[in-house]
């Protein structure tokens, strides 16, 4: 059975001196002195000057920036990212979670304040809720938009393609094989 996201970060935390040589509390002291702010400067601080990985650099980066939006007592990653106006999108969200670890164990969420990233070894989707659809971002590299798919343009950086979700009927088995030939080239 996969891990809840919480589970994977503690993992990841309880790991860390082992797999990079020092403890959280040890990087974020590093971070700190390094008086970096943004998130991709302390990502590439570490990467560059630590020879951090990317997952670990990510979470470091979080933590010092207090980003890292807590995981629902229920086990999702989407901490009140469906609360309010967006509830009636949260079985949308579910119905992606419930296709999306099927594919297997190796996947990490990474909850944002506003979405939520998928990964393998580098992110093939993000899912992203609005008040009256979820929008999900898929990277389907040298896939022609078309139909329902579309180009993910200026809307997303990290993805290639778009698909906008507004019940649980639209996660069907075209959507599915879209995720899962992302989730493969992860």
């Amino acid at each position: 059975m996969a891990k809840t996201p919480e589970e994977q970060i503690e993992t990841m935390i309880t790991n860390m001196p082992a797999n990079t040589g020092k403890s959280l509390d040890q990087w974020l002291k590093i971070v700190a002195k390094s008086k970096l702010e943004k998130h991709g400067e302390i990502c590439n601080m570490l990467k560059k000057e630590h020879g951090v990985g990317h997952g670990y650099a990510n979470l470091i980066a979080h933590r010092a920036r207090g980003s890292l939006e807590p995981v629902k007592a229920d086990g999702t990653p989407a901490a009140g990212q469906y609360d309010g106006a967006k509830a009636a999108m949260k079985p949308v969200f579910d119905k992606l979670m419930e296709t999306v670890m099927k594919f297997g164990g190796d996947i990490e969420l990474a909850p944002k304040k506003g979405y939520v990233s998928l990964r393998r070894t580098k992110q093939f989707a993000s899912i992203h809720p609005t008040t009256s659809r979820v929008d999900l971002g898929i990277k389907l590299k040298d896939v022609p938009p078309k139909g329902r798919l579309e180009a993910a343009g200026s809307w997303n950086g990290m993805v290639t393609h778009r698909v906008r979700l507004s019940s649980v009927s639209d996660v069907d088995t075209e959507l599915k094989a879209w995720l899962k030939q992302a989730y493969d080239a992860a």
